[in-house]
This record gives C-alpha cells, sequence and structure tokens, in this order.
C-alpha cells in the first residue's frame, strides 16, 4: 500500500495560479488583444491605401483639368471623349466611393470632442516655432496639419464631387449632359474660384504630405532618407500648386490659354 503523498508531492501535482508564461518571460498575449492589432492594421493599410490612390487620382484629374490650357476646343474635346466611351461616369462613382472609405478610415484619427480639438490648437503653436530644429517635431506638426486639411477636404471635396457628378449625370449647370468649358468658366469666374483656390491648396498640401507619411511609416524609399524624400515631397507640392493655379486663372478667364497655340488657335 503506497504511503500518503507528502506536501512537496502535493504542491508539484497542484494546477498553477500564475498566467502561463512564454519563453521571454512575458504573459501570452489574450486572442482579443491580437485581434484588435490585426484589426487597426487593416484600417491603417485601408486607410493608406485609399489615399494614396486618391492622391494619385487627383494628380492625374490635374493633369486633364489642366487641358483648359490649350482652349475650351482642348478642354471640350478630353472631356467629351471620357464621357463618350463612359470612362467619366463610372470613374466618377468609383472615386466617390473611394473618398467616403478614406474618410471613414482617416477620420478615427480626427479629434470628435471639443476638448480635445482645444488640445490641439494648444500643442500647434510650440509645434510651429520648433519645427525647424527638431524632426520630431516636424512630423507632428505634418500630421497636425494634415488632420486640418482633412477636414477642410472633407467639406469642400464632397462639395466638388457633388458638382462635378451633376456635370457628367446631368445637364444642370449646361446646355447638354457633361463637362463643358464655357459653363465650368462662367461659374468659376463669377466666384467659386475661392472655394477651388483653398481646394487646391488643401489637396496639394494633403496628398503631398500623406504620400511622405506613407513612405516614412511603411519604410517606402527608406535607402533615400527622410531629407530627401522631404524634397521630393516638396516638389511635387509646389510643382502641382504652380500647374493648379494657372489652370484656376485660366478657368477664371484672367488670362488667355498659354498652350492655345498647340490646336492653332486662342481658345
Amino acid at each position: 500500500m503506497s504511503a500518503a503523498p507528502t506536501e512537496i508531492e502535493r504542491n508539484r501535482t497542484r494546477p498553477s495560479a500564475r498566467p502561463a508564461r512564454r519563453r521571454s518571460g512575458r504573459p501570452a498575449a489574450k486572442p482579443e488583444r491580437r485581434l484588435e492589432a490585426r484589426k487597426q492594421l487593416r484600417y491603417e493599410l485601408a486607410s493608406g491605401a485609399s489615399g494614396v490612390a486618391l492622391a494619385l487620382f487627383m494628380w492625374g484629374h490635374m493633369f486633364l483639368v489642366g487641358s483648359i490650357l490649350t482652349g475650351e476646343r482642348g478642354f471640350d474635346a478630353l472631356a467629351g471623349g471620357l464621357e463618350d466611351y463612359y470612362i467619366a461616369q463610372p470613374t466618377v462613382l468609383a472615386i466617390g466611393l473611394l473618398f467616403v472609405v478614406h474618410a471613414v478610415m482617416a477620420s478615427r484619427k480626427i479629434p470628435a470632442q471639443i476638448r480635445e480639438r482645444r488640445r490641439l490648437r494648444d500643442v500647434t503653436e510650440p509645434l510651429r516655432a520648433t519645427s525647424a530644429r527638431s524632426p520630431g517635431h516636424l512630423e507632428s506638426s505634418l500630421w497636425i496639419w494634415q488632420v486640418w486639411t482633412g477636414m477642410v477636404l472633407l467639406v469642400l471635396g464632397s462639395f466638388h464631387l457633388v458638382l462635378v457628378g451633376l456635370d457628367v449625370f446631368t445637364d444642370t449647370f449646361g446646355v447638354r449632359t457633361g463637362i463643358e468649358a464655357v459653363s465650368t468658366q462662367a461659374r468659376v469666374g463669377e466666384g467659386l474660384w475661392i472655394v477651388y483656390a483653398l481646394l487646391l491648396l488643401c489637396v496639394e498640401f494633403h496628398a503631398s504630405t500623406g504620400l511622405y507619411r506613407f513612405a516614412v511609416k511603411w519604410g517606402i524609399g527608406s535607402r533615400l532618407g527622410r531629407p530627401t524624400l522631404r524634397r521630393i515631397e516638396h516638389v511635387l507640392l509646389f510643382g502641382f500648386l504652380g500647374l493648379g493655379a494657372l489652370t484656376l486663372a485660366v478657368l477664371a478667364q484672367w488670362i488667355e490659354p498659354p498652350l492655345a497655340f498647340l490646336l492653332g488657335g486662342s481658345a
């Protein structure tokens, strides 16, 4: 007959009350935390990918709108071709959907409460003064300005998408269904240029800064280094700002189309 187990033997067989630990000595991650981390990663990827797609589209869109630099005939020919071959219509719908997706994903980082917005404003002032001396402060300042421009784009971008949608699918603002140089120039010259000037500034800053931060976050172009990436960002920013300002001036009919000679006319 076996002897009764000693106290030491009973302690050995007793289940441990301490949580299981990995070989590294840290507690095992809970499944809920892993699922939450994966969800946040998917959100970040969706926000970044949709932002990159929108930035690339906007730069392509800038070249398309820039056809007004060749005059009304060049602008109407390009717009009419995109509409006649049913390229413009699905593109407007797809970009509208992508805009909504990016807004929802990115809005997770936008301060929603008044108290948080006041803190954001208080933080902005000292960062402006020190951003030139500290890369860390510069990155924070860029993020803050991207938040503000994103808020403006949420309003003005929605307005522009609705306006373009009405142009493409209806004859509300023109003599026919589709985008026309005459009606576009008329409304821009009558005061809409103010909206588009602000939209231009916010779009180009938001897009160029967003691509820079996306590249830094995911290690794209890491061999170039942040100073080189910043110079690329500046080239994109000021290059498209210049093209956009010239295009806006022609749309407002302040200056004549400078490339009208390419089509053998002045308009």
